[in-house]
């Protein structure tokens, strides 16, 4: 926000100070009360490949942070040092560059930006890894503008409805809910329907783009029963804000159970990945139902 150029310098001055403590009490209303400052601001996860995210967000901000403080003090010293005083009438020599400076310029913003693509390629190899034997294996498929659940090796299925946000209350009960086993590893395998949707877990601190015809994968190993939220993290058309579901992590016996509630109500068998307006390509169709094979 721009300050009119006519306020006197204490006035301006009172002025940028309040809106940058509103900034920072923003900033912490918004970070909510169960955010730290020593987790990034960053919700507590609830999976196994929460603590890497939270090391590699935390070790980048900190970097960022004593980068900052170099460079704004090296401009508040050159403000400070070479500020005019009285008798200067003349200008400061004008000089056009500096090779060492220019050279340190380059090399360092290089340097940064290559230690950043070794961290994050790193830990992104690891959270992407899907190479250990899944205790479960559930295909998420997305769809305008809800969401399917194949859980593969119990051999049962949910299909969910968009959510109909009326604001009363009731309406998150309604939303398509996923179960996991506590500590159990399980495998997402993503697809979509129609368009680029984004599968979304908060809680999980991870999330990754559902392609057509493409299938997707990651693994999580829950750490914590609860009841969390999950949402699509891809704009996918006008309904997108309502594309909603519930996740809940809950015991193997329960688990078991609700395994058994959804045979009861007939949700038998896996829902077809056929209708996808892009078929999955051959090479990934066993990914979707390993049984077949």
């Amino acid at each position: 926000m721009r300050l009119p150029d006519h306020l006197p310098a204490a006035s301006r001055l009172r002025r940028t100070s309040v809106a940058g403590v509103l900034a920072v009490v923003t900033v912490l209303a918004l970070s909510g009360c169960r955010a730290k400052w020593s987790d990034g601001l960053l919700l507590p996860g609830k999976d196994e490949g929460a603590v890497r995210v939270r090391n590699l967000w935390v070790g980048g901000w900190l970097t960022l942070a004593i980068v900052g403080v170099i460079v704004w003090g090296l401009i508040i010293w050159c403000v400070i040092a070479y500020r005019r005083k009285p008798g200067d009438d003349e200008l400061p020599p004008q000089l056009k560059y500096n090779v060492p400076l220019e050279v340190l310029y380059t090399i360092v913003p290089v340097l940064m930006v290559a230690v950043f693509f070794v961290y994050t390629a790193r830990d992104e190899s690891a959270l992407l890894d899907v190479s250990k034997k899944p205790d479960l294996t559930v295909n998420v498929v997305g769809k305008q503008w809800s969401w399917d659940f194949n859980y593969i090796e119990p051999n049962v299925h949910e299909a969910g409805t968009m959510a109909e946000l009326s604001g009363k209350p009731g309406v998150e009960a309604t939303l398509p809910t996923l179960y996991l086993p506590l500590n159990k590893r399980t495998q997402f395998n993503l697809t979509s329907r129609d368009v680029i949707h984004s599968f979304w877990i908060p809680a999980f601190l991870q999330k990754l783009d559902m392609i057509p015809g493409r299938v997707n994968r990651f693994q999580v190993v829950p750490t914590q029963i609860g009841t969390f939220q999950g949402k699509c993290a891809e704009l996918c058309g006008a309904y997108h804000s309502q594309m909603l579901f519930n996740v809940k992590v809950v015991s193997q016996a329960d688990f078991d159970q609700h395994v058994a509630d959804l045979t009861a109500q007939g949700n038998g068998g896996l829902l077809d990945n056929s209708l996808n307006r892009s078929p999955v390509l051959p090479e990934d169709q066993n990914l979707l139902n390993p049984g077949a094979n």
